[in-house]
């Protein structure tokens, strides 16, 4: 249950922006027709199968691949000595082998690949390679890892992979008042439903077609073309149906081991994870640990901010560059502090690779200076709604960067939207322990807490970040029709129901089609950092601008627009009908669109205009906590976001809901438990989620307060809802346990430890 208020919301035309119409594969989901790229088929089909390392740390001896060759059904047994092309690939680094050939470096590497007539015989002939390891002692914690002389876990190149200095104002500065913690995040997993999972299919000219579950189909391209020695045009992708993603898609998984497998064996190979792969088949939430000191004056007012924050990358470097950089640029949150003096650091271990992760970077960090708002709230004697506001950044400020916040800085705004709203009710639907009612009333206590934060908008640092959009506008049927014709991952964020959204407003056509996402057209970068509707949003509206301004230069008539098929000049009158004005002739145009640049950050003094777009949520958590069981339930949560321009209302409410949920689930129950480098609960049975029973009501304000620079003001919606919504929880179990909780997610045993 949830109730929702808009702040600002206009009227729109029919399915246009601002409107909510339905999303076109929503049926299908809902009831089990929509074709997810495991559930792809082709004739003559075979089945791939990875052998993965069980060591974290051990150098290869020797890799005997004839046992899985003499199993009847087995076509194909490669290792990294049948790689004709790089034998490495990454995301920012070109670090991680195809398929390991001098030293596995975490639990779960791929060692080689099988490709059988059938799943099982796949899988059993995988098993069956004799791989001779020499274990070697891993490197598995990232404060030891940090130091000169730990054992390196890439030869020739230090553990450190990146360190981000943010250096602003008086680094000596003294404080009245100070506090200081530090704060543990764990890993978490994207936990997306539909496995990794793909079908390549190889070409009569020598290439190769895939059809994968992917975000970002390009950059999967030049890194597989890469490998497999073929120019880019011979490798061709198509997005398969997505079962959701938050980051743990952007690395590559099976993409290179199958086309390795179809090209080898001429026939079509299927690649599917199984539950248990999936967890050593994609990148995880970077595990943090930081220390930060907090100065203010006596009322409270912050002075400076001093924190390192230590992000656990393990053994390859995927995004951790970017991780790291927005948990530093973003590290002190939403305010106003006049001295910052902040480390932000990433590591290399033999832990499992970590990567992009909703939120990625500003959810470690948001936990850090939330937590310190509350402790400075307590030392200073005032609420902690109150601390935040008198701290709140507003637009003209300067962030640690010296970049200035040029739009809407609601900050102050979203915290008292969620202090105003009503408490919750006195008495919960559920007690902690859920409905096998483990907990009957007794010992149970309330707590409120806050939180709010901060997050950047699509990619930052000088990057290259565009997006391409082709439209195409023709009779069909002797009605007006739009084609759409992106690279954007729909991965269920309901891009697909937006882009069609956009095209009705900009060129009045009710009737919108989107081709699927390929190769075929231009990139649209990655459906990561709350981009795609900003980006290929942009990319869809400037295209669509474009057919509209051919279409108009046709008749020579200022103050023209289209609306419901028709041609109107400036007093609304007809001019003509669309289908006049296009006869046989189509129009279309295709865009590369960029967002207003971004600039490197000094490597001294982490200074510059790093980032495109800021967004903000707030959030305020109720709890009951049962102290002797440490058992909590979560009553209710208020919300309030600016979103820049709801463009589909519903969506965005689905997104602050679902951002909530994975938030929720950090602050209670979600960790990938490692020890020794080894996964322990790799399953859904022992990686625990949130469930429909877990989720409280929700109350919802959604602020429209345009951003200049973004098309129809929008702001990125996707990532900050699961960054405030950590702390506010944890804030509320501290309220009313009194406990100091410093790491997430909070066991029963950090409850009950702390009120004996």
């Amino acid at each position: 249950m949830s109730t929702t208020t808009h702040l600002g919301l206009a009227a729109t035309a029919v399915d246009g922006i601002g409107a909510s119409p339905p999303r076109p594969d929503g049926r299908l989901k809902v009831t089990g027709e929509f074709a997810f790229s495991s559930d792809l088929w082709a004739d003559d089909m075979v089945w791939g199968a990875t052998l993965r390392s069980p060591h974290p740390r051990a150098r290869i001896v020797s890799v005997n691949v004839g046992p899985a060759l003499a199993v009847p059904g087995v076509l194909a047994a490669l290792t990294h000595e049948d790689v004709p092309g790089s034998k490495r690939y990454g995301l920012e680094h070109a670090d991680q082998p195809v398929l390991a050939f001098d030293e596995v470096r975490y639990q779960g590497e791929p060692v080689a690949v099988v490709a059988a007539d059938h799943p099982e015989v796949a899988a059993r002939a995988a098993s069956l390679i004799e791989v001779e390891y020499e274990v070697l002692p891993p490197v598995v914690d990232p404060e030891t890892a940090v130091l000169a002389d730990s054992p390196r876990v890439h030869e020739g190149r230090p553990n450190l992979l990146r360190h981000v200095p943010i250096r602003k104002g008086d680094p000596d500065v003294t404080a009245e008042v100070v506090v200081s913690g530090v704060y543990d995040v764990g890993m978490q997993d994207q936990a997306f439903l539909g496995p990794e999972s793909g079908l390549a299919i190889p070409a009569e000219d020598g290439g190769v077609d895939l059809y994968v579950a992917t975000q970002w189909l390009h950059v999967d391209r030049s890194q597989v073309a890469s490998s497999l020695g073929l120019p880019p045009e011979k490798v061709r992708f198509t997005l398969a149906g997505v079962g959701g993603a938050f980051g743990g898609r952007e690395d590559l998984s099976m993409q290179i081991h199958a086309c390795l497998l179809a090209l080898r064996t001429g026939r079509p190979v299927k690649m599917v994870y199984g539950r248990e792969e999936s967890f050593f088949g994609h990148v995880h939430r970077h595990p943090a640990r930081m220390w930060y000191e907090h100065g203010a004056d006596r009322d409270g007012r912050l002075v400076y901010v001093k924190a390192r924050i230590l992000l656990d990358g393990g053994a390859y470097a995927s995004s951790s560059g970017a991780v790291v950089a927005n948990a530093a640029t973003l590290g002190i949150g939403p305010y106003d502090v006049p001295n910052v003096v902040m480390d932000g650091e990433v590591v290399y271990t033999n832990n499992p690779p970590c990567g992009a992760m909703r939120g990625f970077g500003a959810v470690q960090a948001c936990f850090g200076y939330e937590s310190q708002m509350d402790r400075l709230a307590e030392a200073v004697g005032v609420g902690p709604v109150e601390i935040r506001v008198r701290n709140a950044m507003k637009t003209g400020d300067l962030m640690p960067t010296g970049q200035v916040v040029e739009g809407p800085a609601p900050v102050a705004e979203l915290m008292r939207l969620v202090e105003e709203k009503p408490p919750a009710p006195a008495k919960s639907d559920f007690l902690p322990g859920g409905t096998a009612n483990t907990t009957r009333g007794e010992g149970v206590v309330r707590g409120v807490g806050y939180g709010i934060g901060i997050k950047n908008v699509a990619f930052s640092e000088g990057f290259d970040d565009y997006s391409t959009a082709r439209v195409r506008l023709e009779l069909v049927g002797g009605r007006p029709a739009v084609l759409i014709h992106t690279a954007a991952a729909e991965v269920g964020q309901g891009l697909v129901t937006v882009l069609a959204q956009i095209a009705r407003t900009e060129l009045g056509v009710s009737q919108v089609t989107i081709a699927p996402a390929d190769t075929n057209v231009g990139s649209a970068g990655s459906t990561s950092a709350s981009r795609q509707t900003y980006m290929t949003g942009g990319a869809t509206k400037a295209a669509c601008e474009a057919v509209r301004e051919r279409l108009f230069a046709r008749l020579d008539a200022p103050g023209l627009r289209l609306s419901d098929g028709q041609v109107l000049d400036s007093g609304g009158r007809l001019v003509t009908s669309l289908g006049e004005l296009l006869g046989d002739e189509a129009v279309e145009e295709t865009v590369e669109w960029r967002h207003r640049p971004t600039s490197p950050l000094d490597p001294e003094t982490g200074q510059g205009n790093a980032h495109v777009q800021y967004a903000f949520a707030a959030h305020r958590a109720t709890v009951d906590v049962d102290l002797e069981l440490g058992l909590v339930r979560v009553v209710e949560i208020v919300t309030a976001q600016d979103v820049g321009k709801a463009i589909n209302p519903d969506a965005v409410e689905g997104q602050i809901h679902g951002g909530t949920a994975q938030g929720l689930g950090l602050a209670l129950m979600e960790e990938i438990q490692v020890r020794d480098g080894k996964v322990r609960n790799p399953s859904f049975t022992d990686y625990l989620l949130p469930t429909i029973m877990d989720m409280p009501p929700m109350r919802l304000d959604i602020l429209e307060l345009a951003d200049p620079h973004a098309p129809y003001g929008l702001r990125g919606i996707g990532e900050p809802p699961n960054i405030s919504s950590t702390p506010a929880v944890v804030a509320a179990i501290r309220a009313a346990t009194g406990a100091a909780l410093t790491r997430v997610p909070v066991r029963p045993e950090h409850i009950t430890e702390a009120v004996c």
